[in-house]
């Protein structure tokens, strides 16, 4: 065969896997997991529905504290159990922080979060003598992973990564989204948010702040700021929605660990946006123990991070604090 045979050969092949090539559209898929729901939008040229549920599995068993069988229940009822890259991951970068926020973000305090009744089970009497009592065992830096396993000073140590695990399973459906050839995607699970590409109006997507309102049914959701999502991931963290009132005083799930009481704080919400989702959620919680002045001092020592504070002046208006590489949306 002479070359130009060949080569209409070759043209005649190309042009007909181009004909079967499937076109990219947008799918979109959601469902509960971890006790929460999720919503997930990507292009690709079919749908990833049974791709995306063995993974959010796997995930879960991995760092649902709920699951019996998870590695993190394990981990926290001492049974022997091996552990995996994403409890590894997730491990190490909540020490990270706990570091950098001087304690006031730690993992640790499970036991001060079922006290205020928060977590896994709730003590009805709070008092000094419990919270002293609790906090024996309570602290990052009794804790160490060695050898692939977790070290515990004490046994009665228990780990609660809520406040970083939604964030990295939107890392986790990312990175399996990336390695499937999506470049245009939106992860969204119980609120935390990993976005690439562009939305199907060809624009970067866009989230809401929402507005920090007293509401414990979730319903009211009013508009803060509306914010475009360009290739970073977004976490928002607040005392509005999960908290009871008791003898009249509030009281709202983000808990010091050093003082073992609620964190009193003036800021109402703390959206951290970031490259990855888990340091975004991890540090929107560190920065709830914190009141505005250091929480922005603190944010602004951290490379790649950018911040949205909502806060209340001594008058008790809403103000806001934000990094510069936050632009508003209108």
């Amino acid at each position: 065969m002479n070359k130009p045979a060949i080569k209409a050969v070759l043209l005649a092949v190309a042009l007909l896997f181009s004909a079967c090539a499937k076109e990219k559209q947008y799918f979109e898929t959601s469902g509960e997991v971890f006790h929460t729901s999720f919503h997930i939008k990507y292009r690709y040229t079919r749908a990833l529905d049974a791709e995306i549920k063995v993974e959010l599995d796997n995930f879960d068993l991995s760092l649902n504290p709920f699951n019996k069988q998870s590695i993190i229940y394990k981990v926290n009822n001492n049974i022997p159990t091996a552990l995996n890259p994403w409890f590894e991951a997730v491990f190490r970068r909540a020490m990270e922080i706990s570091d950098i926020s001087g304690g006031t973000y730690d993992i640790t305090c499970a036991p001060l979060i079922n006290l205020w009744g928060f977590g896994f089970d709730k003590i009805d009497s709070v008092n000094q003598a419990v919270i002293d009592s609790l906090k024996e065992f309570v602290g990052y830096r009794k804790v160490r992973l060695e050898n692939g396993a977790v070290v515990k000073d004490d046994p009665r140590l228990q780990l609660n990564a809520s406040s970083l695990a939604k964030g990295y399973s939107c890392d986790v459906i990312a990175e399996m989204l990336d390695k499937h050839g999506v470049i245009d995607y939106m992860v969204e699970i119980g609120g935390e948010v990993r976005a690439k590409g562009l939305n199907p109006h060809g624009e970067c997507w866009k989230i809401q702040i929402a507005k920090p309102i007293d509401d414990k049914s979730g319903q009211i959701n009013e508009r803060q700021e509306v914010v475009a999502l360009c290739g970073r991931s977004v976490a928002t963290s607040g005392n509005y929605r999960n908290f009871y009132i008791k003898d009249g005083k509030k009281i709202a799930h983000t808990i010091n660990p050093l003082t073992g009481y609620p964190a009193e704080s003036n800021i109402l919400g703390a959206s951290v946006f970031c490259a990855d989702c888990m340091s975004a959620d991890a540090f929107a919680t560190a920065f709830m123990t914190m009141d505005k002045d250091r929480a922005v001092a603190i944010a602004e020592t951290i490379p790649g991070l950018d911040y949205l504070f909502i806060y209340a002046d001594v008058d008790g208006n809403l103000k806001e604090a934000k990094s510069d590489g936050i632009e508003f949306e209108w």
